[in-house]
């Protein structure tokens, strides 16, 4: 996959100072973030692990709480800049 143009606070929030990414990279990293950070939540089901809680580096670049893990991608998209034609 091509490399695609990243928002600033998407650059911010890997520290990588990588400016463009495939998306199927980014969504890797924002995922191992998530594992590492233990933010999958499971209140009533332990195996249930589809609702994510923000801690505040994922509340500042998503501006959310609480999000299920399907819309990780549609979460994403306003990070990534199209280019101009």
């Amino acid at each position: 996959m091509a490399p695609i143009p990243l928002s600033e606070a998407l650059v911010k929030f890997l520290g990588t100072c990588e400016d463009a990414l495939a998306r199927s990279d980014v969504v890797k990293r924002i995922w191992d973030y998530i594992k590492q950070n233990n933010l999958q939540l499971h209140m009533f089901d332990p195996a249930d692990k589809r609702q994510i809680i923000c801690d505040d580096k994922l509340k500042e670049l998503f501006d959310v709480d609480t999000f299920n893990g399907f819309t990780v991608s549609k979460l994403l998209s306003t990070h990534f800049i199209k280019a101009e034609r």
